[in-house]
Order: C-alpha cells, then structure tokens, then sequence
C-alpha cells in the first residue's frame, strides 16, 4: 500500500469483512427463473437454479434456454467482482457458444464460469454446467465486454 492509503493501480483498500454478494439484489429476469448468485470472487462465479416444473422443455428436460441462462449469468458475473462498497462492474454478452454434454438427472442445475483471459474492454470465461449429482450437462466459452468503465477494476458508482 502506498503512502496515500492507495493499493496499487490507486484503488482503495478492500474493506476487510465486506461481502459483495450480499449488495446484490434479485432483478426481475432472476425472480422469474429462479437462479441464484451463490458464489462470487475475483474472476469466478457460481450460480445455481433448483429445477422445477416450469423449467422443462416439451419433453420434461430442462430447457436449453435455461441452460444458457445459467451459463451466461454466470460468465458476466465472473468477470465483473467488485470488491469496493457502492461501487458495480457491468458486463454484456458478444458471444457464446454452447456445447451440450449431457442430460441432467439430479434436482438442480450448477453452472460454474472462470475467466480465462481479456483486455481493457473484454473478457473471456469458460463455463461449466452440471447437475447437482456431478453430471456433466454442458460447457461453453463466452466473449463479454464491460459496460462503462466496468474494465477498470473500481468499476462505476452502483
């Protein structure tokens, strides 16, 4: 830390104790499908959907569409933690290809997304989606750029 109180790069100290997750509030596509952000660091992510009914396609499989929801939410959230209260990283999707592996026969769905690489304006995740037995459902790789000055590492005011 340097002598201003600054770490390095000029960010503020990361207050110790603070748990940007729990800033973070359901928005309405999340209510609707059900899915919840329940792990969140530095270029990770971790979201979790418990199937249901309406979550299935014609034949009772959960639908592909709620596969890539999964997926996609969870690559934008690896890539944009930000550690510093009042503060956001935003993110939007450019790509993503989606390779399905398997069908799911547990009771909830898990996708897991590790950034894998960016520069100044994008990212890139790898994306794994399981079921909560460990089957392998499906995985994808994701190009996603940040909104406003969500490549900066502070973000925006929230």
């Amino acid at each position: 830390m340097s002598a201003d109180g600054m770490e390095g790069g000029g960010l503020p100290p990361i207050p110790e104790g603070y748990a940007p997750l729990s800033e973070e509030t359901g928005y309405p596509f999340q209510e609707l499908v059900g899915f919840r952000i329940v792990d969140w660091a530095q270029g990770y992510a971790r979201v979790e959907l418990d199937l249901e009914r309406k979550h299935g396609n014609r034949y009772g499989l959960p639908h592909g569409g709620v596969h890539a929801t999964l997926m996609d939410t969870a690559s934008g959230f690896s890539g944009c933690f930000c550690p510093w209260p009042g503060r956001k990283r935003l993110a939007m999707t450019l790509s993503m290809t989606v390779n399905y592996l398997g069908q799911a026969k547990g009771s909830k769905l898990i996708a897991e997304s590790r950034v894998t690489g960016g520069g100044r304006k994008s990212f890139f995740t790898c994306v794994d989606l399981k079921d909560d037995l460990g089957n392998p459902v499906a995985q994808g790789i994701f190009s996603m750029r940040w909104r406003g000055n969500g490549g900066d590492p502070y973000g925006d005011p929230a």
